[in-house]
């Protein structure tokens, strides 16, 4: 396509370039998002089990449910540090220093996120797939950003070739590689 010189912003030709440098910072913007939704998610959950009484005790005394809402809070705080790790390295070195640890991010985020949900979902019963409480419409955005950002297993291969890369020795060389020795060292 033709574009005027003065709209040319790095040089012809490097129109990739751009939108490759924007893919990390987009990455990272999506899982923040999950992660939020994944707030709402536990913030819904931990009103109703307040408020629900079965069986004459409030959800939120039942064992189960406060696995679910420490759980849920666990999932959240993991994915919220891995996250900052990520953008933090993309800050300070660079999209391509941060592959792995976005890769990383990928995977999690959008994962943690579908748990903490599909817990929401199942403390509020039939109540959770209904519309009134949105969380199977975040359910359904969570799953849909799994999906846009791709595979979970590329993402996996990417970030097990990275630290594979670390251990990597000249064939032969098993205690280089870290394999122990035979006294255990």
């Amino acid at each position: 396509m033709r574009v005027p010189v003065e709209n040319i912003l790095l040089g012809e030709g490097r129109g990739f370039e751009i939108a490759q440098g924007r893919l990390g910072p987009g990455r990272i913007h999506h899982c923040m998002r999950l992660i939020g939704l994944a707030e709402k998610a536990l913030a819904a959950m931990c009103r109703r089990a307040g408020e629900r009484v079965t069986f004459g005790k409030t959800l939120a005394d039942q064992g189960v449910v406060q696995e679910w809402i420490a759980d849920s809070r666990i999932d959240i705080d993991q994915a919220r540090l891995l996250v900052l790790n990520a953008a933090e390295r993309m800050d300070r070195m660079g999209n391509k220093a941060a592959r792995t640890e976005i890769a990383m991010i990928k995977v999690v985020a959008p994962n943690a996120a579908l748990r903490v949900i599909d817990r929401a979902i199942q403390l509020f019963g039939a109540a959770g797939v209904a519309e009134d409480y949105g969380l199977a419409n975040a359910y359904a955005q969570a799953r849909t950003l799994r999906l846009a950002d791709g595979p979970d297993e590329v993402h996996r291969a990417a970030v097990a070739k990275a630290e594979l890369k670390k251990y990597a020795a000249p064939r032969g060389d098993a205690e280089s590689a870290g394999v122990l020795s035979r006294n255990g060292h």
